[in-house]
């Protein structure tokens, strides 16, 4: 208990007279400055949450979009028509990305879990998972958009 008094003491002192504050790590300071001041493994946890939220509305959305032939051939035409729009498709490829770090992010824990590599790798292990998300959003990045990339120039 002593401990957590003399922190708290210094805690105070430091943001009353800011040249008795203790020097951060120079690490620590970028850290300080962002908006999430988690760690690599941190942000990984909330890319992982925020890809999986984004994967099960898509999901959500595509059960129901198909739901809607049985309801109205006419109306799912319609909704069919909307995912021609340029937008949409950009969109399409925020999903293949969130769907694809998902995954591969979901590969990196069963490992670190069911190997000895554990937490002291964690960083080298998400560093090639993002090396490969990028190596493989290249080529889906051009075949998805160049269509699009195309009408909008008029080339098509």
């Amino acid at each position: 208990m002593g401990n957590l008094k003399k922190a708290r003491r210094n805690l105070l002192s430091s943001t009353e007279n800011p040249s008795a504050a203790p020097a951060a790590a120079p690490g620590r300071a970028l850290r300080d400055r962002t908006l999430y001041p988690g760690d690599l493994g941190m942000w990984s946890w909330a890319a992982n949450r925020i890809s999986g939220v984004l994967t099960f509305f898509f999901l959500f959305t595509h059960v129901l979009d198909i739901a809607l032939v049985r309801v109205s051939p006419n109306a799912f035409d319609q909704v069919i028509s909307l995912y021609k729009n340029p937008l949409v498709n950009l969109m399409e490829l925020v999903l293949v990305g969130a769907v694809l770090y998902h995954a591969l992010d979901g590969l990196r824990v069963t490992v670190l879990d069911l190997t000895r590599l554990g937490a002291r790798s964690h960083r080298v292990v998400l560093w090639a998972i993002i090396v490969i998300w990028v190596a493989l959003m290249i080529p889906a990045g051009y075949f998805m958009l160049r269509y699009n990339v195309a009408a909008l120039l008029g080339s098509e």
